[in-house]
């Protein structure tokens, strides 16, 4: 059964999967295989999606929004548990991929969880990553850092202006792919540790 918060969430992200965010989620992870830990899974619209997972291991930091997982994985194998991405309750090498989508915005220290993505990943792991980030062109990049000092007052943890990827270079991955979307105020990502 779904909480309130969750309810309210997938609300307003459905117009957003309407307008080509699901189109981007199933073009990153129809071909993610193998042990997936998945941060930031939230009301679970990633899990159905999975085509080639012999496990998914979802966290988030908040039980209510986990609420109603379930119902989107029906007779698959999953897990699902509150954590919190920057300090995983995890063995080293544990997982063949982690994704995360729509999550490092609202990670207080990145860098933190960067580094435990890197410590539970097994050797040619890969880390493959959808975040809203800041503008990559002019336009964008002024209108991003312009709305997010309201932004993060209204709603507490999501920074729009961060620059994910120049993150994930930073903490010692190797970016493979890396795309934009969305008038480039979306990026896809896939990185390999160094």
């Amino acid at each position: 059964m779904s909480s309130p918060e969750a309810k309210q969430y997938n609300r307003v992200m459905n117009l957003f999967e309407r307008a080509g965010l699901n189109r981007l989620r199933k073009r990153m992870l129809t071909a993610v295989q193998g042990e997936i830990l998945e941060i930031g899974t939230g009301t679970g619209i990633n899990l159905p999606i999975y085509n080639g997972a012999s496990r998914i291991t979802g966290i988030d930091v908040s039980r209510e929004r986990l609420l109603g997982t379930a119902e989107r994985v029906a007779k698959r194998p999953f897990t699902i548990s509150v954590a919190d991405a920057q300090q995983l309750p995890f063995a080293d090498d544990a997982f063949d991929n982690v994704v995360g989508t729509l999550v490092f915005c609202s990670i207080p220290h990145p860098e933190l969880a960067l580094a435990e993505i890197k410590r539970v990943l097994r050797p040619n792991g890969r880390l493959y990553l959808l975040e809203h980030v800041r503008g990559l062109t002019p336009i964008s990049r002024r209108l991003t850092d312009w709305l997010q000092p309201a932004w993060f007052a209204l709603q507490g943890e999501c920074h729009l202006n961060r620059e994910t990827a120049v993150t994930v270079e930073a903490a010692g991955f190797t970016i493979e792919k890396k795309s934009q979307h969305g008038r480039g105020l979306l990026q896809m990502i896939q990185a390999m540790p160094e």
